[in-house]
Order: C-alpha cells, then structure tokens, then sequence
C-alpha cells in the first residue's frame, strides 16, 4: 500500500496525568498504555499504531515531563524528549482545568529547541470541567506564548474533539508507504503489554502505599494446545515490606491483581489465559541496567 499513503510518527507530550495515555488509547481503539489516576505511570515510549483514510498514524506515548529526582525519573524525561525529537508531528496535551502551570511553561521554554522542524499542535484536554469562557481565554494565552499549528479542544476521556485532532494529524504526516501492517496496533511486544497491564492493576490497587518502586516482567509465555496462554511475571519490589504489602492479607491483594490483570489481558488476546504471578525482593532494581533495557529506558539517561 503506497499509493496516495501517508504514514509518521505522532508524539503526545505534557505533563504526567494530562491525559496522554487516555487519548493515545482513544486513538488506537485498543488499550495499548497503562491509564491510572497515579502520575508518571507511562516508563516507556509506547507506540500505538492507527489507521485514519489513506494515513498510518504512530503514537508515541512518552512518560511525562517533570522535574526529574531520581535515576528512573531522569530516564523517564529522556525518553520523553527523546520520542518529541524524532516525531514527524508533536501533541502538547495540557489540562484545561490546569492552564498554563510552571510545569507547561517549562515544557514551552524549550520546546522549539528540541522538536526541531516538527509541526507542532496544542491539544487542551479535559474542556468539560471548564466553562467556554476560560477555554477561549486559555487558547489565547498558549498561543501567545507559542507559536502552535493548530489547536484543539478536547476529551480524551469520553472522544469529543478527538475525530478532528486525528484528521488533522492524517494530513499531517509524510506521504510514503505504511509503516506497520493494518492489522497492528502496538510496536510493544505481547510480553511487555501483559505486564503493563499488570503493573497498571498493582498501581491501582496499592495507590500511595508502593509509588513507582515496584516493575513486572514477563518471565514466561507458553502456548498451550488448546488455544490459551500461560503466563508467569514477576512482581520485583525493592524492600521486604513491600512484598508483603503487594501479597496482602492471606494473598488477597496479588490474587485481586492477578484476576483482573487476567480478564484484561484476555480481552487483548482475545483468548484464554492463565496467569502467575511471583514477588520478589530486589533492593536495587532502580540501579540495575537490564531492568532499564526491559521498560524501554536507557540506563545512561539516568545519569545525572
């Protein structure tokens, strides 16, 4: 398929929680990126791929852009700027309840530095807990501070506004040939969804009690004869406490995991599935560089 096709990458950024994985999800029509109510729960760039028209749209779904403390935050924000910079087209997304923080101004101080000659447009989420007249006022006062292609208003939660931003965006990207086949929606491999799905059902469940110290891999993917899966991950935590926690009470707390991180990854597979999970104790998965490599990091990027 080459024929008046278009395909590029679409890089979503903003601050942690301004609903980039919400959208991106929306976009692909597949829960291809963990959504809690946690910040900074995307680790990696995942790419969610869409087809609008003739077009092939990638989203790059990058954590969010802070202030960085820790080797893990400074990877993180790496990985952001990172997927910004080899985009063929850039998303602000910014909260509308929010408007213009420290944190987005931050982002706009360096934002034409670091897309380079990517178009850039402004995405203002969540207009439905504003009224029109601060929307409109907040539309003037981004535009003022930066020079946006376009801008729209949006939902990513419940879709308003999302048709026309993806339209734009199909217009947008290079004319050439389709990068991924049109059945695909994710570059991410099975293995590493499943255990971000798992890891999404562990962050919410625990909220404040384990904030980002915990990761899960999948160890072991089986397929059985019959048509389902068998799957073991790993749970790593960094004290012996916190093993405790995500076991909970006589196991109940790892048990409501794993059954619901089933049901969702079944609905990903569209088939059964049997899912293990173990917890171990690793104190310093933060330093160890393959756990980097496993979420998509560079470990040097954590460097301060």
């Amino acid at each position: 398929m080459t024929e008046n096709t278009r395909a590029g990458f679409v890089a979503l950024i903003g601050e942690p929680n301004a609903g980039k994985s919400t959208l991106l999800n929306r976009m692909v029509g597949a829960k291809v990126s963990i959504v809690t109510h946690k910040v900074q729960t995307t680790r990696a760039r995942i790419r969610g791929v869409m087809q609008a028209d003739q077009s092939q749209l990638v989203f790059v779904d990058t954590p969010g852009l802070f202030a960085p403390r820790r080797r893990l935050d400074r990877a993180m924000v790496a990985a952001a700027w990172s997927g910004a910079g080899d985009a063929d087209v850039v998303v602000l997304l910014i909260e509308a309840h929010r408007g213009l923080t420290p944190g987005v101004q931050a982002i706009l101080d360096v934002l034409a530095e670091r897309v380079g000659k990517a178009r850039v447009a402004l995405a203002i989420n969540k207009i439905d807990r504003v009224q029109s007249e601060t929307l409109l006022a907040l539309t003037a006062k981004m535009n003022a501070a930066y020079d946006f292609a376009e801008t729209f208003m949006i939902s990513a939660e419940r879709g308003h506004g999302c048709d026309a931003l993806r339209d734009w965006l199909a217009s947008e990207v290079p004319a050439g040939p389709w990068l991924y086949p049109d059945d695909q929606i994710a570059d991410a491999p099975l293995r590493n969804i499943a255990a971000e799905i798992t890891r999404e059902k562990l962050t919410l469940r625990l909220h404040q009690e384990l904030p980002y110290q915990l990761t899960v891999e999948t160890e072991n993917w089986e397929e059985r004869k019959d048509g389902s899966a068998k799957i073991d991950q790993l749970i790593y935590v960094i004290r012996d406490g916190h093993k405790g926690i995500v076991l909970g009470n006589k196991g109940e707390t790892i048990k409501a995991v794993g059954q619901a991180a089933r049901v969702e990854i079944e609905e990903l597979l569209g088939r059964k599935v049997h899912l293990f999970l173990q917890v171990k104790v690793r104190s310093n998965w933060l330093e160890d560089k393959e756990r980097y490599s496993e979420m998509g990091l560079d470990f040097k990027d954590g460097d301060t």
